[in-house]
């Protein structure tokens, strides 16, 4: 694929939605680094209806962290691996305060750092809460990355570094928002809904369907 067809489908995507953002609920940098932790291997809708009942109650590291292992676990436990993750959030929760003034800090190396964040959900928290152009590969885009043509990759990482060398920088900001929602809602894994796909035109899947399916 070119970098003309990379700008057309990145125009499309922007004409479309100009102002993508991630479809976790938060209010601050905190509770969106929480609700990513908790999103691993599960789904956004079933993070927000456990934070619903959550921030109410409980939305810094002061408070999170004061409701201990147990009491944290009573409002996540409809979410995938919640024990693991619940043990992680109070370990991160613990570390803002010992040494980040409970502040989520904005450097991909003291993201990683805490417990249960790894290259993703620090990309994700660089990029939606402190606006810096990074690329958060997920299961969505490393598929339409490799789908498409438009960066395709063996693995994550090839697909991330790929992506942030071929985008072009206008759309560099938005481009994993627009990517992940393309691959959660039209390039599904199973049977991509080509028919009703705004860059079927461009994409260079050679399998298309034929309509669009449900």
């Amino acid at each position: 694929m070119n970098q003309k067809i990379r700008h057309q489908i990145f125009t499309r995507w922007r004409a479309e939605n100009p102002h993508p953002t991630t479809e976790l609920e938060y209010n601050s940098p905190f509770e969106l680094l929480i609700a990513v932790i908790l999103s691993a291997q599960a789904t956004d809708v079933g993070v927000n209806k456990a934070t619903r009942k959550l921030y109410p109650v409980a939305n810094t590291p002061e408070t999170i962290f004061s409701l201990g292992l147990d009491g944290l676990k009573s409002y996540i436990k409809t979410i995938g691996l919640y024990n693991t993750k619940a043990e992680n959030v109070i370990k991160t929760c613990q570390m803002l305060i010992e040494h980040h003034s409970s502040i989520v800090p904005d450097t991909r190396e003291a993201l990683e750092a805490l417990p249960g964040v790894g290259r993703k959900t620090a990309n994700v928290v660089l990029n939606t809460a402190f606006g810096q152009p990074t690329m958060a590969v997920d299961t969505h885009i490393f598929r339409v990355g490799n789908r498409t043509r438009i960066a395709p990759g063996k693995n994550v990482l090839e697909v991330e570094q790929k992506l942030l060398k071929v985008i072009p920088k206008e759309f560099m900001l938005d481009a994993h928002h627009w990517m992940i929602l393309h691959g959660r809602y039209v390039c599904i894994a199973r049977k991509p809904k080509c028919g009703s796909c705004l860059i079927e035109d461009l994409c260079e899947y050679k399998e298309k369907t034929e309509i669009d399916s449900e």
